[in-house]
């Protein structure tokens, strides 16, 4: 028997970004509507883009970090606390 030691992880396009329990209260709470199993999906890829994007305006100031002022969303998205 062979163990996997590698300690990588690499991220595919089928990995969900979410807590799809938090994403699923959240909706009940706020609508006290159902959510479709193909939500988490559809979020982890716009968090995927928004990364991604965010990846390259680290990368255009030279930085190794990317920061929340990479993440380039409209004012009226998600600037509220609810």
């Amino acid at each position: 028997m062979t163990e996997d030691t590698t300690t990588t992880t690499e991220a595919t396009n089928e990995d969900v970004l979410v807590v799809v329990s938090k994403v699923k209260n959240y909706i009940r709470a706020k609508s006290e509507m159902n959510t479709s199993g193909a939500v988490a999906g559809q979020i982890s890829a716009i968090v995927r883009k928004l990364c991604d994007e965010a990846i390259e305006r680290a990368k255009s100031d030279n930085r190794k970090t990317v920061m929340d002022r990479d993440f380039a969303v409209s004012s009226t998205c998600c600037n509220s606390q609810t």
